[in-house]
This record gives structure tokens, C-alpha cells and sequence, in this order.
């Protein structure tokens, strides 16, 4: 490649967001054997099937929580994930948690691992927040109250050890002031019967 083709692919690249897909870089016209050429060159790692992220971007520890919420733009960060970015849990997940509405197609991602929970649409974007993963990059994920709560509701899933955890993490980081929040999204999700009585066990 040319001296000149490999400006004009420089300048198409800084054009692009730190993280862009296949079709982003389509529309800078950078065409899949260009690609090919940045990443050999190291210019670009392929993070994703089709997610690739520029190697002058700034460094994150969340490259992995980036690639799938790149590939499904309409889920949200959830269950472990979510509870392991609001440090209420020290475990570090295996694969990406994500949520997406009950009703709608579910994401296939083999890589990064992703194991993928549907939500019921009514109450999906309840407690939703965007979390920066990087400078001037932000992905949505459920709040930490919201992912106690789903914990909770899912500690036959997650592991009644782990929900509980986190639960008590979060209320002594919250205090009682925490404990309105809680009970506001159990009650729009139909599990104050599940928190409640956990709240009060862990308040004793």
C-alpha cells in the first residue's frame, strides 16, 4: 500500500468514534480489506464480530461490556454485569450480562461471552443509566438499586450467596436512605415481597 493510501486510510480512521462497527467504518469509506490492513498494522483491534476500537483510544478495563452493548444497542447492562460495575460484587463475570424487552430478538454474540435475559417491556427501562466506559463513551446499565432488586428476584439463578451480598453491600453503602429506593423498584416490579423481608433481616 502506497504512502498515500495509507494517509487517506489514517484520515478515514480518525473520522471514526473510538469504537465503530463494520458499517460505520463502510460509511468513512474504509472497506473490509482496509480493515483488514489496520488491524494487521495494529492501528485497530477487533474487539467484536464487526466492533473494532482505534488503538490511539484511550485505554478501559470495560473494552469487553463496550463490543456487546456496540453490537446490541437496545440492551442493557445486566445481572452480574451490572452488579460487578456498581462494585456490589467482587466475583468477576464470566461473560457480559445483558437484557433485552421480552418480545423482542435476542442478540447472538459468541465474543465476548454473552448470556442474554429477557425482561418484561412494561417495566425494561426502569432504573436504566449510562455508565461511561470510556472517555466519552457511555453504555447503558441497570442502576444498583434496580440490580439488587433483580438479583433478588433472580437469586435462584445468580446464587442466593451473591444476591444477598450484594444486597447488604449496597445498604451499607446506602444506608436507610437506600432502602426507599429499593422498595420503589420492587414494588414497580412486583417483588417488595422478596426484598422487604431481606432488607429487614440484613438491618437487624
Amino acid at each position: 500500500m502506497s504512502a498515500t493510501e495509507i494517509s487517506r486510510l489514517e484520515q478515514r480512521l480518525a473520522g471514526l468514534s473510538p469504537t465503530f462497527t463494520t458499517a460505520q467504518a463502510r460509511q468513512a469509506l474504509l472497506s473490509a480489506r482496509d480493515l483488514a490492513y489496520l488491524v494487521a498494522e495494529g492501528e485497530i483491534d477487533e474487539l467484536s464480530r464487526g466492533v473494532y476500537r482505534r488503538a490511539d483510544a484511550p485505554e478501559t478495563a470495560y473494552a469487553d461490556l463496550l463490543a456487546v452493548c456496540t453490537r446490541a444497542p437496545h440492551a442493557v447492562l445486566c445481572g452480574e454485569s451490572a452488579l460487578a460495575l456498581h462494585e456490589l460484587i467482587d466475583d468477576i463475570p464470566s461473560a457480559v450480562h445483558i437484557a433485552v424487552p421480552r418480545g423482542s430478538r435476542r442478540p447472538t454474540i459468541s465474543y465476548p461471552p454473552t448470556v442474554v435475559a429477557q425482561y418484561a417491556a412494561k417495566t425494561f427501562n426502569l432504573g436504566v443509566e449510562r455508565f461511561e466506559a470510556a472517555p466519552g463513551e457511555t453504555i447503558p446499565a441497570y442502576n444498583a438499586a434496580r440490580s439488587v432488586v433483580d438479583a433478588m428476584r433472580h437469586r435462584g439463578r445468580i446464587g442466593e450467596t451473591m444476591a444477598l451480598s450484594a444486597l447488604s453491600r449496597y445498604l451499607r453503602r446506602s444506608g436507610r436512605s437506600g432502602v426507599g429506593e429499593l422498595q420503589l423498584i420492587a414494588r414497580e416490579l412486583g417483588a417488595l415481597s422478596v426484598i422487604r423481608p431481606a432488607v429487614e433481616a440484613v438491618l437487624a
